[in-house]
């Protein structure tokens, strides 16, 4: 193994992202998901035979198919710009100028170096400059992120970036904490610990604005 490809897996193994950007090859919307779809299925019959399964099995022969429709139309369903959510606002009549907070949106993603899934809870704030965004529209905006392989720390400088832009304003934070099964289940396998990152623009950079963001995420909410 030469010395890049040892840096190259050193990355991988311990779960390092190298840009904010997901990294996409240009012909990367030239095949239909249709085709993708054909593609890999075949991939994927023939990972399956490799490890020594029979896909005659009545309980296997289909998993090809559903893996690749799980690819992409579900888990990597992000990764088509299609789904991207419209990112319509509306005027702040009512003049709510507090800060705002959609806690506990479910995380559901899929670690880009071993393929496994993140799962956790996303916490999004932010302070209207004059516009004001759906609630629902967060969690959206959550979910089209997480839907492609990722790493955390890029999931949420995503989602503070693309709030930023929806909103027109830099006052914006967000905070994901969440379990990989490419540490829970595989390598160290510690299945306690979960991963915390954070994001802070314009006025949540200043300590007292930030404090009162995580109080707010300490608080419990109970029906």
């Amino acid at each position: 193994m030469t010395n890049r490809e040892e840096h190259n897996d050193d990355i991988g193994n311990n779960h390092i992202g190298t840009s904010d950007q997901t990294p996409l090859r240009k012909d990367a919307f030239e095949k239909t998901d249709e085709e993708k779809i054909e593609i890999i299925k075949k991939n994927v019959e023939n990972i399956l035979t490799t490890l020594g399964m029979d896909l005659t099995d009545d309980s296997l022969k289909k998993t090809p198919d559903r893996v690749a429709k799980m690819f992409v139309k579900e888990i990597f369903g992000g990764l088509n710009p299609n789904k991207k959510p419209s990112s319509s606002t509306f005027e702040n009549k009512y003049k709510y100028n507090e800060m705002l907070v959609e806690k506990n949106i479910t995380v559901y993603s899929t670690c880009e170096h071993h393929l496994l899934p993140i799962v956790g809870r996303a916490h999004i704030a932010y302070i209207s400059n004059g516009t004001v965004v759906g609630l629902s529209k967060m969690n959206r905006i959550v979910d089209y992120f997480a839907k492609r392989p990722q790493v955390q720390e890029r999931l949420t400088i995503q989602i503070v970036k693309e709030l930023k832009k929806v909103l027109n304003t830099d006052n914006v934070a967000c905070i994901i904490d969440a379990k990989h099964l490419c540490v829970n289940s595989r390598g160290i396998r510690d299945i306690e610990s979960s991963t915390v990152t954070a994001e802070f623009g314009g006025k949540f950079k200043e300590e007292s604005t930030k404090r009162e963001f995580l109080d707010y995420i300490k608080l419990e909410t109970s029906f």
